[in-house]
């Protein structure tokens, strides 16, 4: 395949993925909607642009699935505003949940884990799912169940705020626990 072949075909992807407007729509009838709203009926595409072209407006195929496809008689450039700031609304409504991480030793000081859990108790406050990690390096690795003791202390401490979503598991050279905002 050649340079030119493949701009073909990105050319004529990016035509069927946006919405066919005016001469693009190359089929016999279409079921058409006026500029008010009202159903025109099944009319023959030239009609149809006729009747655009008077109207000053665009022919729009907004339903080329159906049978016969779904012509409408709007302002493209307007209708194209509308479906982004619908696109945009959407977006700001959804809430994106992020995994924070707070990563621990397995001898860790009381107060230390104290100040781990309280920044543990602002994530889950925003929202956000906490990972606890307690790591294990060089020779603690051996004691690794003595260990587990501090994750489940945790758990315990932030049962008010935070249930265990997933429970303590051994990855590796680490014990991994996932909390999750009660709700």
């Amino acid at each position: 395949m050649d340079s030119l072949t493949i701009h073909y075909f990105y050319w004529r992807y990016k035509t069927i993925s946006e919405l066919m407007i005016n001469e693009q729509i190359r089929d016999k009838e279409v079921r058409l909607i006026g500029a008010d709203g009202e159903q025109l009926g099944i009319v023959p595409v030239k009609e149809a642009q006729r009747i655009a072209d008077e109207a000053g407006l665009d022919l729009v195929k907004i339903a080329p699935n159906a049978q016969p496809p779904v012509c409408k008689v709007i302002d493209y450039g307007k209708y194209r505003y509308e479906l982004a700031r619908k696109e945009k609304d959407a977006k700001k409504k959804q809430k994106v949940v992020e995994l924070k991480e707070i990563r621990l030793s397995p001898n860790i000081d009381t107060n230390d884990l104290n100040t781990k859990m309280n920044a543990a108790r602002k994530f889950l406050a925003k929202g956000n799912k906490v990972k606890i990690t307690l790591r294990f390096r060089g020779r603690e690795i051996a004691h690794m169940n003595q260990s587990r003791h501090i994750l489940d202390d945790i758990a315990e401490a932030l049962a008010d705020v935070a249930i265990v979503e997933k429970a303590p598991k051994i990855e590796g050279r680490s014990i991994g626990m996932v909390l999750a905002e009660k709700r």
